[in-house]
């Protein structure tokens, strides 16, 4: 009943207006923060929210991106259960190769090689440990000190220094190896060598912008080549040279593990502008021809190879190589022969080195008969697949000076231009409006990164590795001397890396549901974007996150990409490895669905406590 103050109906009117009023309000004051959030009207509204997150202090304050070897603990968080702690292994496997250990290796074939070949272990058979570091680790010197001095702790292996002391391959200097520079053929150093190079070849001027090394040794050609703003790609196996390849990753030079034996190597077709062996000892003529022929399938139109060593030169070095001249003579004419056959002209030969240029196109080439033409429908399906003894034929051309694939710019106005394999349609749902835009989308991603963490785009990060390159967006907003990227294209995933080359970056193909061919402790920062979604039903992620972790550097960074409830299940795994993780919004802001997660790898060693002192405080000082 109402009083005789306020009548019933006019109470009724009175609540009901209040009840318009209030959810009209709260309606409005919702909308107004979905339109604060969503980054309309705000100016550089992204840019802004961004800073805001690098600068929150329960977001970012407490991952500390400087080396200092100290233990970082990670605050609990009640709502999560407790990861699973995963155990140190055993000092002994601080090495450990997954899918090039010796043991393995031994069970399989010489013949072609293959025992040095890939040779993954088994599910059952996986580690599912944390590989060490040695005891006295220290963060490797800063590029470009770290091309010429190594600290013994890290990689301590001597017998190089013995076996190639007069080639200057590397000295052991103190507690640090220093590389002079030096190879087998170069003893005197790889400038003068390389200087003798590009008197034929067009290394300085941006032309040559991607090349291969065969047999790299220490990779001082690699090393060196830097200094002209070549990027070389530098295999070795791992075999009596004790950790060659270490070397090479710890001076902060792009190399892999491997080899050329029976498979395909993993790289697309017409990726290099040019190649070299430097007495890499590969038996150029055996098997028909078999390895020159995949040099070629993987040497652009227009490239260089450069052959120094047996049996260049024979006359001079016949027995200090242990050989008869006729035998000698016999092999450089079968190797001119095979060269001849697959459209390559010898150049240049003086003293020790010889040049071959491989044609633009097949228009002016005459063939032996004979030769056998590869018939692969696809031919940029090669993992694990079979070398043959056939050539790969040139893509077709309408005249005699069309290059065969298309013509690529000059270095760096390559990195950014429509790479001939999207402009002539060949990548599946991309084209030149979409490259475009891509560009752009990860020169955002990549500032927003380096306000996450201001040493991004510094040398105190060298070795880096995409895990899922997919065009080589984010390797080429990163691009700088200071860094190179190792792009990744995941084997089930769409084939872009012959993107990544026309772009003048490196790569390779890799399936992450096995281990990377490379020693551990040997990068700096790596990224992935969308990985684990990915292979959510292809492996495990605590697997993928194992292999990242081995080949982690102590106190390097991980940045993933991915929807939130798969990087949630990937946080929970990391938590448990030893590294301080923090989960932040998309750039674009909390209403994104896709999330990043940041890590620190923290520092520990065999045998220690995660405490140990270090003096890459002394390093870290360099750092630009």
């Amino acid at each position: 009943m109402g009083s005789k103050h306020n009548p019933p109906g006019n109470s009724r009117s009175r609540s009901s207006l209040s009840l318009i009023v209030v959810v009209a309000l709260c309606c409005f004051f919702y909308l107004l923060g979905a339109w604060q959030k969503s980054g309309f009207g705000k100016g550089d509204s992204i840019a802004m929210e961004i800073t805001k997150q690098a600068q929150c202090t329960d977001v970012v304050t407490e991952l500390d991106f400087k080396p200092h070897h100290n233990t970082v603990k990670i605050p609990e968080r009640l709502a999560d259960p407790k990861p699973i702690s995963f155990k140190p292994c055993d000092v002994k496997l601080k090495d450990y190769t997954p899918c090039q250990e010796q043991d393995r290796a031994m069970k399989f074939p010489r013949e072609n090689m293959i025992y040095r070949e890939r040779h993954c272990p088994p599910e059952n058979e996986k580690l599912r440990c944390l590989v060490p570091a040695p005891k006295g680790y220290m963060t490797p010197f800063p590029w470009p000190k770290s091309r010429d001095y190594v600290h013994y702790a890290n990689a301590p292996f001597k017998s190089l220094t013995v076996e190639k002391a007069g080639q200057n391959w590397v000295q052991f200097q103190g507690n640090v190896f220093k590389f002079p520079g030096g190879g087998t053929m170069f003893p005197q150093g790889a400038d003068a060598y390389i200087d003798e190079l590009a008197s034929v070849i067009p290394i300085k001027d941006g032309t040559v912008r991607t090349a291969l090394d065969t047999g790299c040794g220490v990779a001082s050609w690699g090393a060196y080549m830097l200094k002209r703003n070549v990027l070389t790609m530098s295999f070795a196996p791992r075999d009596n040279h004790e950790a060659q390849v270490q070397f090479a990753l710890e001076r902060g030079v792009p190399a892999i593990i491997a080899v050329l034996g029976s498979i395909l190597l993993p790289y697309p077709p017409r990726a290099f502008d040019m190649a070299q062996c430097s007495r890499c000892l590969i038996p150029w003529t055996a098997n028909e021809g078999t390895y020159l022929m995949e040099v070629d399938r993987v040497l652009r139109p227009g490239g260089y190879w450069v052959l120094s060593g047996p049996p260049i030169n024979w006359k001079t070095y016949y027995k200090t190589w242990n050989r008869t001249k006729a035998d000698l003579n016999a092999e450089q004419k079968r190797i001119e022969e095979i060269t001849e056959s697959l459209c390559w002209e010898k150049k240049y030969e003086k003293g020790d080195i010889a040049i071959f240029r491989k044609k633009i196109n097949d228009r002016s080439c005459d063939r032996p008969t004979t030769v056998n033409t590869c018939q692969r429908k696809d031919t940029d399906d090669l993992w694990y697949k079979e070398m043959e003894t056939c050539v790969t034929p040139f893509p077709k051309v309408s005249s005699e000076e069309e290059v065969a694939g298309g013509k690529l710019k000059k270095f760096p106005e390559r990195l950014f231009a429509v790479p001939p394999s999207i402009s002539k349609g060949l990548i599946n749902g991309v084209d030149a409006e979409s490259y475009q835009e891509d560009i752009k989308l990860w020169k955002k991603r990549v500032t927003a990164y380096k306000r996450i963490n201001r040493l991004i785009g510094s040398t105190r990060y060298r070795n880096v590795m995409d895990m899922n390159a997919g065009l080589g967006g984010f390797a080429a907003a990163l691009e700088s001397p200071k860094s190179w990227v190792m792009n990744v294209i995941p084997t089930i995933t769409k084939n872009t890396l012959s993107v990544v080359y026309e772009r003048g970056l490196i790569g390779i193909y890799h399936d992450w549901c096995e281990g990377f061919s490379t020693y551990p402790r040997t990068y700096d920062f790596i990224h992935a974007n969308g990985l684990f979604s990915m292979y959510q039903h292809s492996c495990k992620i605590e697997d993928i996150l194992l292999e990242t972790d081995r080949i982690l550097r102590p106190e390097g960074i991980v940045i993933f990409r991915d929807e939130v409830d798969v990087l949630n299940d990937v946080r929970k795994i990391a938590d448990g490895m030893r590294w301080d993780t923090k989960l932040m919004d998309h750039e674009d802001g909390p209403l994104v669905p896709e999330k990043i997660l940041v890590a620190v790898k923290q520092y520990w060693v065999a045998g220690g406590d995660g405490n140990s002192p270090s003096s890459s405080a002394d390093n870290s000082s360099e750092e630009e």
